[in-house]
């Protein structure tokens, strides 16, 4: 700070200087411990100093925090997210290929630019109301270390960011999906899949194995 400096500067509504607050904060801290009788001036100038830096602290941790980022989509009347660490794309369903003798939720199977995948429909996996094909149709192809499909959905909603303090673990079976198959539901509804229970649940990996003998 230089010398002659004596006016504090002009902070812009749109921006707070932190240090600033927490340097008046320290000003005021000294003052106190130095005076006993204070004005109410004083007073009000250490306790707006004091509650400016604990909001900078609770901004901070707020900030801190990891989030779930997830895609977000559309099946039946229900809204699904799944995390985007199991996403590997998200694929128009232009065409594909039905296979005989594969269970009724296999829908059937896409080329993904020369790779053959076969695709799933939850609606029929886990019983949900049918409801038609339409042309925004997508395919989320998802995967892990083993395994390798992709899932069918009415409609794309995108990604977003969830707080994992936000997600319900404690519920009943939604929409008839049993609880092994959820992460949980946020207070928006918004239904969370445990796609690593669903890529290594043992029907699905044996009939993936199936369509590839």
């Amino acid at each position: 700070m230089k010398k002659n400096q004596t006016k504090t500067e002009q902070i812009p509504k749109t921006s707070i200087n932190w240090d600033e607050i927490k340097s008046r904060m320290a000003r005021s801290e000294d003052t106190l411990s130095k005076k006993v009788i204070m004005t109410t001036e004083e007073k009000h100038s250490v306790l707006k100093a004091r509650a400016q830096a604990l909001a900078v602290e609770k901004n901070t941790d707020a900030i801190q925090q990891d989030f779930i980022e997830i895609t977000e989509f559309r099946l039946a009347s229900e809204t699904f997210g799944i995390e985007n660490k199991f996403v590997r794309e998200v694929y128009p369903l232009k065409d594909f290929t039905i296979l005989p003798g594969v269970p009724a939720f296999v829908l059937g199977i896409i080329n993904v630019r020369g790779q053959i995948l076969s695709v799933i429909d939850l609606k029929k996996f886990f019983s949900l109301p049918e409801k038609g094909l339409g042309e925004l149709n997508k395919v989320i192809i998802v995967h892990n270390e083993r395994m390798e499909f992709g899932i069918l959905a009415d409609i794309i909603h995108g990604t977003r960011s969830v707080a994992p303090d936000s997600i319900q673990t404690s519920l009943p079976n939604i929409s008839g999906i049993g609880a092994e198959y959820l992460k949980g539901v946020t207070n928006e509804h918004l239904i969370i899949l445990d796609a690593q229970k669903i890529l290594e649940d043992e029907n699905i990996i044996v009939n993936q194995e199936t369509e590839n003998k």
